[in-house]
C-alpha cells in the first residue's frame, strides 16, 4: 500500500509501476486515488474551517447573551447567531459523513494499488520470465532411477494418502514411522540453525482475524490462499509470517529494538485454488503443513542488506544437508503485489532433472507497516515506517522431496547428513522396510 501523498506527486511513476506488472486494468485506479483524494481534502477543508466557525460562534453567542440582560435587542442577534450554529452543524454533519465515505472508497482502492517495485526487478509478465542468479552445490544425476518421492516414502512405510483421503479429502497425508521422525528433525534443526544466526524463536496463534489478513496481503492473495472460520472473524494462517507480522500491528516500536529478528514455527493452512501440474502431486502443493519461517522488522536504510543476508540463510542450511540449489530472482510480473522485491530458492531435483522452490525471500518494504499502522520512534522523537521481510526457513513437504532424492542410495537407502543426525537419534541411515 502506497502513501496517497507518493501517488499524488508522482502519478506517472507509479502508472509505470503498474505497467511493469502487467496489470493495466489497474492504470485508471491511480487518477481515481487522486481525485478522491482531492474531494476529501476538500471536504476536510470545509469541516475544518465549520469547526472553527463554531467555536467563534458559541463565544459570540455566549457573550451576546450577557449583554442581552442589559441589552435586550441583543437577544435577536444572538437568536441569529443560534440559528447559524445549527446550519453549520447540519453541513458539518454531512461533510463528516462525506469524508467517511470517500475515505472507505479511496482505501479500496489504495489497497488495491501495488507496492513499488525495487529498481533491480527484473521486468516479465510471469514466473517464465524469472532470472538465474546463481547456483549452489553441483546437481548430481545418479546412475539409478529415482522413484517419484511417495513411492521412496512408501518404501520405508512413512506415508498413507489413502487414509488420509477417507479422512479429509485430497491435499492431506499420514506420516509415519522413519518419514515422520524426519519430518520433525528437518524443523528442529531449522529452528536451531537461526536461533543460532540470533534470531528469536517464536510459535505464533494459528488463527488471525480479518484485519490483519488484509494488512498482510492482498485481496487476490487471500481469496486464493485463506480459510475462514465460519461465523467468527478469523482466518487459519497460510504462513506464520501473518500471525508475526501482525504481532505489531497498531503499534509504535523504539527505534533502539529494531531490527527484530524473528523465526516462527507453525502449520499452514491453504486453500491451493487453480490446477497445477502432474509433478505437484504428492505431498507437493497440499493444503495442510508445517513451516519454520523467518521474519524481520528493520530500518528502511537496513532492509535490502537484511533481504540479502537471508536468502543466503537458505542456501547455507540447504547446502548443509547436501542438496544443490539456485537463486531464482522474481520478475515483476511475478510479484505479489505487497513485495518491491522477491527471490525463490530452488532445489534440485535429480529425478526431474531440473531445480523447483523450496523456499522464498521477500522484501515487503513499508506495505505491511503501513496498512498495519506499525511505526517506530526514531531518536528524534519523529515517527516512520518499518520495512517487513519474510523468508522460509525450511518448509518440511518440499524439503523432505528435496532430501530423499539427493540423499537416496541406489540400494534404496537414504543417507543422513552429519548436521541432522543428532535430531536422528545420531542414525546415519534410513534403511527401506520394503
Amino acid at each position: 500500500m502506497l502513501d496517497i501523498r507518493f501517488i499524488r506527486e508522482n502519478p506517472d511513476a507509479v502508472k509505470e509501476n503498474i505497467r511493469k506488472k502487467f496489470q493495466n486494468s489497474k492504470l485508471p485506479l491511480v487518477d481515481e486515488a487522486i481525485a478522491l483524494d482531492a474531494d476529501k481534502r476538500k471536504a476536510q477543508s470545509e469541516a475544518n474551517d465549520l469547526r472553527a466557525a463554531r467555536n467563534q460562534l458559541s463565544k459570540k453567542v455566549g457573550m451576546l447573551m450577557g449583554q442581552a440582560k442589559k441589552d435586550p435587542s441583543k437577544l435577536e442577534e444572538a437568536e441569529a447567531a443560534k440559528e447559524q450554529v445549527k446550519a453549520n452543524a447540519a453541513r458539518l454533519a454531512q461533510l463528516e459523513e462525506m469524508e467517511t465515505k470517500l475515505g472507505e472508497q479511496l482505501n479500496n482502492i489504495m489497497m488495491v494499488i501495488p507496492q513499488m517495485i525495487d529498481p533491480s526487478v527484473p521486468i516479465g509478465p510471469d514466473d517464465s520470465c524469472n532470472v538465474e542468479v546463481e547456483r549452489f552445490g553441483e546437481p548430481v544425476t545418479p546412475d539409478f532411477d529415482i522413484p517419484y518421492h511417495t513411492e521412496i516414502m512408501e518404501r520405508f512405510d512413512g506415508i498413507d494418502m489413502d487414509a488420509a483421503g477417507r479422512v479429509s479429502g485430497n491435499g492431506f497425508y499420514y506420516l509415519m514411522g522413519d518419514i515422520a521422525r524426519l519430518h520433525s528433525a528437518m524443523t528442529a534443526y531449522a529452528r536451531d540453525f537461526m536461533i543460532n544466526k540470533g534470531f528469536t524463536y517464536c510459535i505464533p496463534p494459528f488463527m488471525i482475524r480479518g484485519n490483519v489478513v488484509t494488512g498482510v496481503m492482498s485481496f487476490a492473495e487471500m481469496d486464493a490462499m485463506m480459510y475462514k472460520i465460519e461465523g467468527e472473524d478469523l482466518y487459519l494462517i497460510g504462513t506464520s509470517e501473518h500471525s508475526m507480522i501482525g504481532k505489531f500491528i497498531d503499534q509504535i516500536l523504539p527505534e533502539n529494538k529494531l531490527p527484530q529478528t524473528l523465526t516462527s514455527y507453525s502449520p499452514c493452512f491453504r486453500k491451493e485454488k487453480g490446477a497445477h501440474g502432474i509433478e505437484e502431486r504428492g505431498v507437493y502443493r497440499i493444503h495442510q503443513f508445517e513451516k519454520q519461517e523467518m521474519i524481520v522488522v528493520c530500518k528502511p536504510e537496513e532492509s535490502m542488506q537484511w533481504y540479502e543476508q537471508m536468502w543466503r540463510y537458505s542456501v547455507e542450511l540447504f547446502r548443509s544437508l547436501d542438496i544443490p540449489v539456485r537463486q531464482l530472482e522474481c520478475c515483476s510480473g511475478d510479484l505479489a503485489d505487497l513485495k518491491m522485491k522477491s527471490c525463490d530458492i530452488e532445489a534440485w531435483s535429480p529425478r526431474q532433472q531440473k531445480y523447483f522452490e523450496v523456499c522464498s525471500c521477500s522484501n515487503l518494504g513499508d506495505a505491511q507497516a503501513r496498512r498495519l499502522k506499525i511505526r517506530v520512534k526514531g531518536e528524534d522523537g519523529k515517527m516512520y515506517l518499518p520495512h517487513t521481510l519474510n523468508n522460509t526457513v525450511v518448509a518440511p513437504p518440499r524439503m523432505l522431496i528435496a532430501f530423499l532424492e539427493n540423499n537416496l542410495q541406489a540400494d534404496g537407502s537414504v543417507l543422513i547428513p552429519e548436521a541432522l543426525r543428532p535430531y536422528m537419534g545420531g542414525c546415519e541411515k534410513l534403511i527401506p522396510k520394503n
